[in-house]
């Protein structure tokens, strides 16, 4: 039975994306910071799927939580065989001389640190047991920069960068990596990126249908499905109305 570790799974994409793996009969390991609502996810997966579910809640920006997580697995879940990068945020939205470093940090720490720190425990597991597939959710943030989300899309430029690193680097030891960019997806990102305010982060989607958390779950699990010999190193998936970062039609 294979097993996939997906990172941020209390909600959005990687809720989604647990979900999906749970019905093609994967053995998960889910974490997430809101043990409560990561408990209610894994309740959820097992009646409907009835597989074998780990619920890790910790920090994914703290790394010796990370460190303490992965190295007291059971024997048994040791071998991982898909790791989904998935948690990440964005926080503010503001000029660089406005912006608030909390915010910067909180970026930094989650999107770049804590992909580093999860990755580092995971991929020796993988090698160990001959391979393995590590899957980044990046951003089209990691290829083009726009007005008042510089330190976002520098955290995501720094994703987009490891994920061609990694794969140099794992190549060898028969771990693939991919990496998903993609365009507006209408999950708590906006909600998070603006403090909790509902109106001003339902306006980003005014005008369009935005990709849902399961529409990038989908391609993930196309991705992990592909026959062994085949990897897509990096895709950008977009609502049919949003050209780039900085195109979206918005009209009728």
């Amino acid at each position: 039975m294979r097993t996939a570790l997906i990172t941020g799974a209390t909600s959005g994409i990687g809720e989604a994306t647990a979900r999906r793996f749970g019905a093609l009969g994967y053995r998960l390991i889910l974490t997430g910071r809101r043990s409560h609502r990561l408990e209610a996810v894994k309740r959820a997966i097992e009646t409907e799927h009835k597989t074998e579910i780990l619920a890790l809640s910790f920090d994914i920006r703290e790394r010796t939580a990370v460190e303490r997580a992965i190295a007291g697995l059971p024997n048994t879940w040791k071998q991982i065989d898909i790791l989904v990068n998935n948690a990440g945020l964005a926080a503010g939205l503001e000029h660089i001389d406005e912006g608030d470093p909390d915010d910067w940090e909180r970026m930094i720490d989650t999107n770049v640190k804590g992909l580093l720190y999860i990755t580092r425990q995971v991929a020796p597991l993988m090698i160990a047991s001959g391979g393995g597939h590590i899957v980044n959710i990046g951003s089209i943030a990691g290829r083009q920069t726009y007005e008042n989300g510089a330190v976002y899309c520098a955290s995501k430029h720094a994703v987009n960068a490891l994920s061609q690193g990694m794969r140099i680097d794992l190549l060898k030891h028969g771990i693939k990596v991919s990496q998903i960019r993609p365009g507006m997806v209408d999950t708590e990102f906006s909600t998070v990126r603006f403090h909790g305010d509902k109106t001003r982060a339902d306006a980003v989607y005014k005008g369009i249908t935005p990709l849902t958390g399961d529409d990038i779950a989908r391609v993930v699990e196309w991705i992990a499905t592909l026959p062994p010999h085949i990897n897509i190193n990096d895709i950008e998936v977009m609502p049919d109305r949003q050209a780039d970062a900085f195109y979206t039609w918005r009209g009728n």
